[in-house]
Formats: structure tokens, C-alpha cells, sequence
């Protein structure tokens, strides 16, 4: 029996200026989320273990997540932060490699005003090192980054990558074409995948239904394939527009008529296989 592993959630201690992007919209998680907040949730819905995201850009959490992750045997990896255009990178690198939950690393790059920052030299430099210390990397984009995301996959095609959030499209404006070209492009590079998640804060926070998902499900699963794909709560972030069981019902009700080894795959196989989880 595959174990199941919610591939993309967050823990944090609480800080509002640290964390100012919860802003008052999201009221309901301006509050500590903390493994032992976690466990009771995936318990409830039949997950059997997680993969932890870095949410601030500092290496202090990266210590924060693989303290978490070596203290709770359900945390089985952890997605941290480093400066990838740092000069001492490979120090960097070689470092947490001895941390055997250490899995990947991702940058906020969704964030970032220089829409291309992923194709500059240096932060470029820094990914052409990830594969010798077999790390994977997450990319956060939003849609009009995908772009550029497919010419750095492309330049690095013995390195694995996941877009985080199937590329957060515009789901509350119900806009699709311009970002399905292009998920359909960057998935055609066979060494990317994508995490089936955070799709409900980029629906209507209070009127989304499930059908609203459906266009935007078709086509990742058409052009990712089952292989490639992986389930992912984005908790406690979800729980501005759902709790973690409706929104999970979500993509419960549309694999429903899949097959139990493609069920299998997309709910945890692939990410055992991806981060190279140890169940």
C-alpha cells in the first residue's frame, strides 16, 4: 500500500511583520500552525505524512522546518530556502545535504518585481548545483512567469523541478487561455512536475464552487499526465477559503473514476518518488 503524503504545507510561529503578506484578509491564520496543529487534520482525512514549505526567506527556517521535521516522523521532508545567487552557494548546499529530510529549496519568486529573476546568471548558477547534491526545486510563479520558468527548466534538463500551485491562475476571473498555453508548453520538458494544490485562494474566497476547478484540473492532468502530478493542501494558507476536508473533496470527487495505481500516484507516490521520501 503506497503511503499518502500531502506534498505542499507550511508551519509557523506567528510573527505580523515577518509575515505581513497574512494581511487582514487572512485573519484566520494569523496564528501559529505547528506540527502538532497538522497531525489530528491529515489523521482525519487519511494522509499518512507531509512535505513542509519554507513560508520566509531565511535560513533560521530552515532550521525551524528540520527541527520540526526530525521531532515529527509524519514531516518526511522539508522544502527550505537558500540565497541561490549567494557566492558561497555550494557551501551553502553541501551543508544541508547532511540533513537527510532536506529535499529542495524554493524562492518566493512570484514575489519578485524582475518577473525573469530566474534566469539571471547567478540565480541560474545556483540551480546548476542543485542536481550534484540532489535537491529538487519548487517554483512559486504566477502565471505570467511561466514563461520563463519553461526556459529554465529547459536549460537544466537533469535537474527536477515542481510548479507549486498549478502556476496559481486567474480561477476567480475564470481566466484560462494564456495560462493553459503555456502549462501546456512547459509541460511537454519531462523533468518538471506539478503540485495539484492552492487552488482554492486563487478561486472566490466565499463563492467558489467545485466546478469552478474543473477547466483548470483538466488541463494539468492532461498535460502533466498521472506521473507527474502530486496532491497538496497548501495549509494552513487553504483555510482562508475552505477547511482542509472541503478542499481536499475537491480533487477526492474528480479522481474518483481513476484507476487505484493512478490514485496512488497522484495522493502520494509521486512525491515519494519526486523528494525521494522515506515512508
Amino acid at each position: 500500500m503506497v503511503q499518502t503524503i500531502d506534498a505542499h504545507q507550511h508551519f509557523w510561529v506567528f510573527d505580523p511583520v515577518r509575515d505581513s503578506w497574512i494581511d487582514d484578509s487572512m485573519k484566520v491564520i494569523q496564528r501559529d500552525f505547528l506540527p502538532k496543529n497538522l497531525k489530528p487534520v491529515l489523521d482525519d482525512n487519511g494522509i499518512d505524512g507531509c512535505v513542509v514549505v519554507q513560508s520566509d526567506q531565511t535560513e533560521t527556517e530552515n532550521l525551524f522546518q528540520l527541527t520540526n521535521a526530525m521531532q515529527h516522523d509524519f514531516v518526511k521532508g522539508v522544502v527550505g530556502w537558500v540565497d541561490l545567487r549567494a557566492k558561497n552557494i555550494e557551501d551553502k548546499l553541501s551543508h544541508y545535504s547532511y540533513y537527510k529530510k532536506m529535499k529542495g529549496f524554493r524562492h518566493v519568486l512570484q514575489g519578485e518585481k524582475d518577473r525573469a529573476l530566474m534566469l539571471k546568471k547567478n540565480f541560474m548558477k545556483g540551480i546548476s548545483l542543485l542536481e550534484k547534491y540532489k535537491f529538487t526545486y519548487d517554483i512559486l510563479i504566477f502565471p505570467d512567469q511561466l514563461k520563463y520558468a519553461k526556459q529554465l527548466v529547459e536549460a537544466f534538463p537533469n535537474q527536477k523541478f515542481v510548479i507549486d500551485h498549478i502556476a496559481k491562475p486567474y480561477i476567480k476571473d475564470g481566466k484560462i487561455d494564456g495560462w493553459k498555453q503555456d502549462i501546456q508548453a512547459i509541460a511537454t520538458l519531462p523533468n518538471v512536475s506539478c503540485k495539484i494544490s492552492g487552488m482554492v485562494t486563487e478561486a472566490d474566497w466565499k463563492k467558489w464552487k467545485p466546478a469552478d476547478f474543473t477547466p483548470y484540473l483538466d488541463t494539468v492532468v492532461e498535460a502533466f499526465g498521472t506521473k507527474r502530478i502530486m496532491y497538496g493542501s497548501d495549509w494552513p494558507v487553504c483555510l482562508v477559503a475552505a477547511s482542509y476536508k472541503k478542499m481536499k473533496s475537491i480533487v477526492d470527487h474528480y479522481f474518483a473514476t481513476f484507476s487505484e495505481t493512478e490514485k496512488n500516484a497522484f495522493y502520494g507516490g509521486n512525491a515519494i518518488k519526486f523528494y525521494k521520501l522515506t515512508t
